[in-house]
């Protein structure tokens, strides 16, 4: 079973949310808050599989929570940041916090239950509307350049063409129908290129290449 906990100001967001979760045969709700401060203790008590982090919540922000529970270290607890289409530079923020993937909150129910089941297993998600989005509008306006880690050099010319393309957004099955590769090919290039970088997931990667320059936009 996986474990979620709900993190939203709102108590009837929180009960759709829960409606929703404990309908599933393989998920249920271990625990509730209702800011940013509370989620982050819930979470370090019980541990859950999963937070579905509501953007804009009182006395501590998700973005904020985020980046604590990332700063304590290594562990199984995965953000799943749930946020409105207007906000495009939240979800980057979210993304250096620590964040594992970004869900609209317009999505429909059987699409936030598979984006729980697809953070639960270690995998990172950015809704196609966001990452398409967000690339394309934040670029415009970078931070200012990150140097490039050295381990950049040590990446194979195809595991920096899968890096360019990951960066743009592109799923492992885009990637492959891009390259003409099997899509087993391009998920074992995308794990060799993280570990290679010391990544968490290809959410770090996207950050990476765009603050570091490593793809430029519209590239």
């Amino acid at each position: 079973m996986i474990s979620v906990l709900l993190a939203d100001d709102q108590a009837l967001v929180r009960g759709g949310l829960r409606m929703i979760i404990d309908a599933q045969q393989d998920m249920h709700v271990v625990g509730e808050a209702a800011n940013g401060a509370e989620a982050v203790a819930t979470t370090e008590r019980i541990q859950p599989d999963v937070v579905l982090m509501d953007v804009r919540m009182p006395e501590l922000d998700g973005i904020a929570a985020t980046r604590r529970l990332a700063d304590r270290g290594p562990t199984k607890t995965r953000v799943l940041m749930l946020t409105t289409f207007d906000e495009d530079q939240l979800v980057y923020e979210a993304m250096r916090a620590g964040a594992s993937g970004f869900l609209l909150k317009s999505v429909p129910p059987a699409r936030l239950a598979e984006a729980v089941r697809v953070i639960a297993a270690g995998e990172a998600l950015l809704a196609p509307s966001i990452t398409r989005r967000l690339v394309e509008d934040f670029v415009r306006r970078p931070p200012p350049g990150e140097e490039a880690p050295a381990e950049l050099t040590e990446l194979t010319d195809r595991e920096r063409e899968v890096f360019s393309l990951l960066a743009r957004g592109l799923s492992n099955a885009e990637i492959a129908a891009e390259l003409v590769v099997t899509e087993a090919t391009v998920k074992t290039h995308v794990n060799h290129l993280l570990g290679k970088l010391n990544l968490r997931d290809r959410i770090q990667a996207v950050v990476l290449a765009y603050e570091t320059g490593f793809i430029q936009p519209h590239q």
